[in-house]
């Protein structure tokens, strides 16, 4: 199969030119007016009862379209009243079918933390987060030098944006620094997408006790949850599962509902 994570970065670097050339990095440097996190995704996972992150997604590079008229100002509130800790909204465009314009619709519509899931590869791309409103960032061990992910986190913290760092092997482990916040590990292979949840309990035990751990992927029932808690995972990014339903939002709640059973 060919491999999904370097056509998609690929793209991204092209996308990310395109824009500096219609935006400068200066441009947007001077749009930031608040270098304060406002919703922590950490704190938020440490006292959530559920420890759902929420992700609104349109679409994948391996399934196609989930819900290609999915509409954030109805499913974003929805899934803050069912009970999510935290959002993850896709700003990908060719791959997932998002935008950054799907953050700053959702968040004056919700006051739990936004992280934006997309890949990033350059500090104009953390600019842009903190300018449409998320509070924090994914960066992928395995779209970034070990470097150039170091480097990310740290300017992330400067403009006041916390960080997710994932990961899915044991390699990817000294990415890890003092300016990460969360380690999700995700159980999906990008350059396949073949999803393994077992990939979470394998790589935790290599975790410090501290770390806030997320398992990102394959999660769809409510089993899979209680075991990873039971191995210390504090948040749980599920999207496909509660995207292919009608009403995403009902069935985080019901969901829900069975996890605190």
């Amino acid at each position: 199969m060919k491999d999904i994570l370097s056509e998609i970065i690929a793209n991204k670097r092209f996308e990310v030119d395109f824009q500096k050339r219609n935006i400068s990095p200066e441009q947007l440097q001077e749009g930031i007016d608040n270098l304060e996190v406002k919703h922590s995704l950490s704190q938020a996972l440490i006292t959530s009862p559920s420890g759902i992150i929420s992700e609104f997604k349109r679409r994948s590079p391996s399934k196609g379209w989930i819900k290609k008229d999915a509409l954030v100002n109805e499913i974003v509130p929805a899934y803050q009243a069912a009970g999510a800790a935290a959002l993850s909204i896709l700003t990908d465009e060719k791959f997932f079918g998002g935008s950054l314009k799907d953050i700053r619709t959702a968040r004056p519509l919700v006051n739990i933390p936004i992280l934006r899931k997309d890949f990033i590869i350059d500090e104009y791309q953390l600019y842009q987060a903190k300018i449409i409103g998320a509070d924090a960032v994914l960066l992928i061990a395995a779209a970034l030098k070990k470097e150039e992910c170091h480097v990310l986190a740290e300017k992330a913290h400067a403009i006041g944006l916390e960080t997710l760092l994932e990961i899915h092997n044991i390699e990817e482990l000294s990415y890890l620094s003092e300016n990460i916040d969360v380690i999700g590990i995700n159980n999906r292979n990008l350059g396949t997408f073949f999803t393994d949840v077992e990939n979470s309990f394998r790589l935790a035990e290599h975790l410090p006790e501290e770390a806030i751990l997320v398992s990102e992927s394959g999660i769809s029932n409510p089993e899979t949850v209680h075991r990873l808690r039971e191995s210390g995972f504090k948040g749980f990014l599920i999207g496909e599962t509660f995207m292919r339903e009608e009403a995403p939002g009902e069935a985080l709640n019901t969901f829900i509902r069975e996890i605190n059973r």
